[in-house]
């Protein structure tokens, strides 16, 4: 998951721009518990399994104040709750570092650092951890910004497998919804939603055309030429589809002249037409 991806990557982070030799992390569920699933620098398994209820041991603190929380002396700390003795003292830690992970005022996750016995951290390792901590969040907030869009677009194409037949407005939507999500793909970087789109994008061409099958053809466009074309297809001009697609205007005319050669046309319109007849386009 792109989740699990993120947080492996910031524990890293924590790692290398703290003084901790000891770093991990975890995500919270819809429970509110947070499971440790990343880890570096460990000596022992000890730190396995665990997972962070709401409000419990240093983690549960941060989380709650919606602030870091540290102690110098974890086994003899007063301020928080020994639930998770076994796991820290198992591994050793005596100093340890809890950063919650908030997006859009809404814990998200815990960072933590820890030493094998006493340290004096300060505010030395604690602003680069709560850093990692904030880009953490912000690539979580990205990452469900697209999960939302992506949900959206699935939603529409739903609503539209449940109409037997379509209107010339509703196929127009179609295309218009085919064409976002081809946008969509092309900035996306998470293979496992890019599939999703793709099939999404298959079945959105299925419903175009009603129920008859789409007839054979050896004619292949690139990702590429499709995002063009698809762009071409809803009356997007030139620039218009460099500016939505990210790429040079020059780059755009060799795409559209491609697919034209592919598809034995001499103009966009007839290359969109031959796409939607050929199965290729919605």
């Amino acid at each position: 998951m792109e989740e699990t991806r993120l947080l492996a990557r910031a524990v890293n982070e924590f790692a290398r721009h703290t003084r901790f030799p000891v770093a991990f992390g975890g995500i919270r569920d819809e429970n509110g518990t947070t499971r440790v699933t990343a880890m570096v620098g460990n000596r022992t398994n000890a730190l396995n399994g665990l997972a962070v209820a709401p409000e419990r041991g240093l983690g549960g603190r941060a989380v709650l104040e919606r602030r870091p929380r540290m102690t110098g002396d974890y086994a003899s700390a007063r301020q928080i709750t020994h639930d998770y003795d076994t796991y820290v003292l198992g591994e050793g830690l005596g100093t340890l570092l809890a950063v919650p992970v908030v997006v859009g005022g809404t814990p998200r996750g815990i960072l933590y650092g820890g030493a094998w016995g006493a340290w004096s951290v300060g505010g030395v390792a604690a602003a680069p951890a709560v850093s990692v901590a904030q880009r953490l969040a912000s690539d979580l907030a990205e990452r469900d910004a697209a999960q939302r869009s992506i949900d959206a677009e699935v939603a529409r194409a739903t609503a539209a497998t449940a109409e037997p037949s379509f209107s010339a407005t509703q196929r127009e939507e179609i295309r218009e919804t085919y064409t976002e999500l081809r946008q969509i793909t092309a900035v996306l970087d998470d293979d496992p939603l890019r599939e999703r789109l793709r099939l999404i994008e298959q079945k959105l061409v299925a419903l175009s055309d009603g129920s008859a099958p789409a007839p054979h053809t050896d004619v292949h466009l690139s990702p590429r030429e499709t995002d063009v074309l698809a762009c071409a297809a809803i009356g997007a001009t030139n620039a218009q589809i460099a500016e939505q697609l990210g790429l040079r205007e020059g780059t755009v005319k060799a795409y559209l002249g491609s697919a034209m050669s592919k598809l034995d046309t001499s103009t966009r319109h007839a290359a969109v037409a031959t796409a939607r007849r050929l199965g290729l386009l919605p």
